[in-house]
């Protein structure tokens, strides 16, 4: 997994929790899900990377 790319999903991925974090506390339903959501590409593009290291190893 290439450095910035593994960077840019955890930073995705902590976009994420912060937003829906705040959103919770806030009571703004939107602002929760778009952290959700944030926290969702974030794991997808993780995993994607890991995909592309099992190929590179084989």
């Amino acid at each position: 997994m290439g450095t910035d790319d593994k960077f840019d999903a955890k930073a995705d991925q902590l976009k994420g929790k912060v937003k829906e974090g705040v959103g919770n506390a806030t009571d703004d339903t939107s602002l929760e899900t778009e952290g959700q959501a944030d926290q969702g590409k974030g794991h997808l593009k993780e995993g994607v990377e890991k995909v592309k290291d099992a190929f590179k190893k084989s």
